[in-house]
């Protein structure tokens, strides 16, 4: 219980990899602010779920996409928790389209809810950090931040942009706020994958089998309670696929 007295704030928390991370952070003390844009029922229950082990735990709607929303969205959290500790950038999209396949508005959607939604809610968060000189901020990249993947063009694009912003960051809010990131591998494949590409896929895969959302978490755990000595660093979560 060593996030005893924190609060944290995890974007995209009602579902999947951020109701894991949101869950994470429960378990270790903290008090929780859950942000969700379309996932109304899944907030709902990452909060239950929060509340039933004993911290602090409230929703808060926003499209973070929109930058009057992320702000409104953090004057409520800090109104309602005093502060906030630590910030998980975990809300994204992920757009398969091809280089012919992107049009305007599959490129500055993907740009708004994975790089300018991240931004801001950073800056906008860190301003409270900066005075109380204390704060904890992990981004959720992807390997595709790192790899390049044609299928995905709009989507690695964005993602590699997250691994410089978290230098940048870094640099900025340093010495009193850490910032890092973490870029998983493949935790999970598409519902339509047959299961001869999943086999083919795990087969390059150094440790021959996907992640999990839990793996992802306790990293996430790691940056937020342990590491004291850690900024503008991407931690990969990937089996050793980036080695291939």
């Amino acid at each position: 219980m060593q996030l005893k007295g924190k609060t944290a704030l995890v974007t995209g928390a009602g579902r999947n990899m951020g109701k894991t991370i949101a869950l994470e952070l429960v378990r270790e003390g903290a008090d929780l602010a859950i942000n969700y844009f379309s996932s109304k029922k899944g907030a709902e229950e990452t909060r239950a779920e929060a509340e039933n082990l004993g911290v602090k735990a409230i929703s808060f709607e926003a499209d973070l996409s929109k930058v009057d929303q992320i702000q409104n969205m953090v004057k409520k959290v800090e109104s309602e928790f005093g502060k906030i500790d630590i910030l998980v950038n975990n809300s994204g999209m992920i757009t398969e389209a091809k280089l012919d396949e992107i049009n305007e508005e599959i490129w500055d959607r993907t740009m708004d809810v994975n790089l300018k939604g991240l931004f801001f809610c950073s800056k906008i968060v860190s301003e409270g950090m900066r005075k109380r000189k204390s704060g904890k901020i992990v981004n959720i990249s992807s390997l595709g931040g790192i790899k390049a993947w044609p299928s995905f063009v709009a989507y690695c694009t964005s993602k590699a942009g997250v691994l410089m912003l978290t230098k940048c960051l870094a640099l900025s809010l340093a010495p009193d706020i850490q910032v890092n990131s973490i870029a998983p591998g493949i935790i999970s494949f598409p519902g339509d994958l047959d299961e001869v590409k999943r086999e083919n896929f795990i087969k390059r895969i150094p440790l021959k089998r996907l992640g999990t959302y839990d793996e992802v978490a306790k990293t996430v755990i790691f940056l937020c309670r342990d590491s004291t000595y850690i900024t503008g660093q991407t931690i990969l979560v990937d089996g050793g696929l980036d080695l291939r």
